[in-house]
């Protein structure tokens, strides 16, 4: 009934999509077994894609080749670049988008891709022989062969939903629990704990006055995440990859409201119930999105928490209540609703819920994604103790990849830190682990100067190019990119101003005038100063910028204004390096290091670092351990 496929993908959640997209766009036979066809890339919590960091992982997957960009640009209600006062390293591309339509998106993408196959079926078994894996087992008694399997399987191993005080099997409200694969993988040696996560009640947009809450419109300068372009409903030439052309739709607005003291003692009214307080979650939740009765206990000195109204897509009334994630019981939940304001007379379609599962630490994963137990196997999403769409399909895309170079005997492909942000989640995943639900931020990026929203593709599309991902055209459009900037760049050198073109403009802003003919580079550098802005007082600047799109416009301002600092950052990265390339034997033979920490020698064993680089990263190795370890070798 099936052939022997190269690649079989279990799950089809924002992981398992990209994992299977990758895998067969490269030329995989690729197969993805989903529970439910009609759940396919379902956002399961807020309807958005994108926000801090996680907006730069979007954009360096599209750069990559993967769908997830395209996607959310067309399935967009609503964008906005989050961090425009600070630096460009901050700027975070955010869409708001149409539930169902982002699903059926990326399902038709799904459909037209060439080698993949769709099975819906439920996996409770891997076929595993001499440490190597051969296929899966499924709900139906059906064997599927196959020469490597990327678990995606999110939140559904052994599912646990909880309401107040009563809880339930469950991956997602509505659907069942994945059973079987948890229990085979610890017998085969693997070890694994759990997570919990949660996600806040859906109310009937209907029943809301949005006249008491602060109204948050989008940008009107409608970037999107796809390096393509134009593939969201607010180009004025339509959308590119759609059959529907259409004139610009205007963009969903969203709302702000707050809890106060008396939401507050609403909900305090049933934290005897509470399954968090209770104990009878073992699961740990994530620190950086708490559902309202974490922080409400976390947070005592808070008088109130922001909440975001946010609407579920274009056709709609469904509303999702962003920042009141919970688990309380349910006549609590309403109760507590009704006294913020705007929701006085709120509908509910359902009640908020916390969801605990399991997953994987990923200190047993390679940088590849592959398993170091099982050949072959490979882990991608909140398996591997991650939470967020952006953070689980950046893994599927690379799970997904270097499913294929396996098969195809080819090179492993990877991203270090200095190079991705997908780089860096991967980093510390393997090397540090997690106890929590991991959750990217700018902050965890070291280089984030180089690592913007704005340069993905330069950084990337090459390399993805390369092993045959990236499309033609998407390094046709980073070529001509590059050649652009380096061109205007260059030309600028010879473009001057006199005092008297743009004096004018320095003293209503205040700023010092011109005393003498002045470079354009060097007037860029000046705060306030933009090359368009430039341009109005510069015929010949506005003769070199004419027809040169904003993305590339932007792209010059950039490199210009922070060459300095993104130097400085090369030559930290340069220095890093240099550790990255002491590559340590496979075989080492860490118990003969009596000088090293028994912590050292523990995390070395069970690591296996690759580099002394990797080595300096894993958590709990101090630097007097490496420094031993590089004399061992010999340097």
């Amino acid at each position: 009934m099936f052939p022997l496929y190269d690649v079989i993908v279990v799950g089809a959640g924002h992981a398992g999509c990209e994992a299977a997209a990758a895998a067969a766009n490269l030329g995989s036979k690729t197969l993805l077994i989903t529970m439910n066809m009609q759940t396919i890339a379902q956002m399961s919590c807020n309807p958005a894609m994108g926000g801090i960091a996680k907006g730069q992982i979007v954009r360096e997957i599209d750069a990559l080749g993967g769908y997830s960009g395209i996607v959310s640009d067309m399935s967009m209600i609503q964008f906005r670049m989050l961090n425009k006062s600070k630096g460009p390293a901050m700027w975070s591309p955010r869409t708001q988008n149409d539930r169902h339509l982002f699903a059926a998106t990326w399902r038709e993408k799904l459909e037209n891709t060439p080698n993949l196959d769709i099975w819906q079926d439920s996996v409770n078994g891997l076929i595993v022989s001499r440490g190597t894996i051969e296929g899966v087992r499924t709900n139906l008694g059906i064997e599927i062969r196959g020469k490597s399997v990327v678990l995606t399987n999110g939140t559904f191993l052994n599912g646990i939903i909880h309401i107040g005080d009563k809880q339930f099997g469950g991956g997602r409200i509505g659907e069942s629990k994945a059973t079987g694969i948890t229990e085979q993988l610890l017998e085969l040696g693997f070890e694994s704990d759990r997570l919990k996560t949660g996600t806040p009640p859906r109310l009937d947009g209907r029943s809301l006055d949005y006249s008491k809450m602060e109204i948050q419109d989008g940008d009107e300068d409608v970037v999107g995440f796809s390096y393509l372009g134009n593939q969201h409903p607010f180009a004025k030439e339509g959308l590119k990859d759609s059959s529907l052309q259409h004139s610009p739709k205007k963009q969903r607005c969203c709302w702000v409201t707050y809890t106060d003291d008396k939401v507050h003692e609403m909900l305090k009214t049933g934290f005897d119930r509470s399954p968090m307080f209770q104990g009878r979650i073992e699961g740990t939740g994530p620190r950086y999105c708490p559902s309202i009765e974490d922080k409400i206990n976390r947070f005592a000195d808070r008088d109130r928490h922001q909440l975001f109204v946010e609407p579920e897509g274009w056709n709609t009334i469904e509303i999702y209540l962003n920042g009141f994630s919970t688990s309380l019981p349910e006549e609590v939940q309403y109760k507590a609703l009704k006294l913020i304001p705007g929701l006085e007379n709120v509908k509910m379609f359902r009640p908020g819920y916390a969801i605990e599962y399991d997953y994987f630490p990923p200190t047993q994963l390679s940088y590849t994604l592959e398993t170091k137990l099982i050949k072959n196997l490979f882990f991608a999403g909140q398996i591997n103790g991650t939470t967020g769409y952006e953070e689980a399909a950046c893994q599927g895309l690379i799970a997904g990849i270097n499913a294929h170079q396996n098969v195809q005997e080819k090179e492993p492909f990877t991203l270090s830190r200095s190079q991705a942000y997908i780089g860096v989640l991967i980093d510390d995943l393997i090397n540090k682990g997690t106890d929590e639900p991991y959750r990217m931020f700018t902050s965890r990026a070291e280089y984030r100067t180089l690592l913007r929203q704005d340069n993905a593709d330069i950084r990337l599309t090459e390399m993805s190019h390369k092993i045959g991902l990236a499309s033609d055209e998407r390094m046709f459009h980073v070529k001509h990119k590059i050649e652009t900037v380096e061109a205007i760049k260059n030309a600028m050198k010879n473009i001057s101003f006199e005092p008297s073109q743009i004096n004018n403009y320095f003293e209503s802003i205040q700023s010092s005038p011109l005393t003498e003919r002045t470079n354009s580079i060097k007037i860029l550098l000046r705060p306030n100063v933009s090359l368009p802005l430039m341009a109005t007082y510069s015929e010949e600047l506005s003769s070199l910028l004419k027809d040169v799109s904003r993305e590339t416009i932007e792209q010059v301002e950039i490199q210009l204004k922070y060459d300095s600092y993104i130097e400085k950052e090369k030559e930290l990265v340069a220095k890093a390096n240099s550790l990255e390339e002491l590559i340590i034997p496979e075989n080492f033979d860490y118990e003969n290091l009596k000088s090293l920490s028994s912590e050292g020698k523990q995390k070395f064993i069970k690591i296996k670092p690759r580099t002394l680089g990797q080595a300096g990263r894993i958590s709990g190795v101090n630097p007097t351990d490496v420094q031993i370890l590089m004399v061992y070798m010999g340097r």
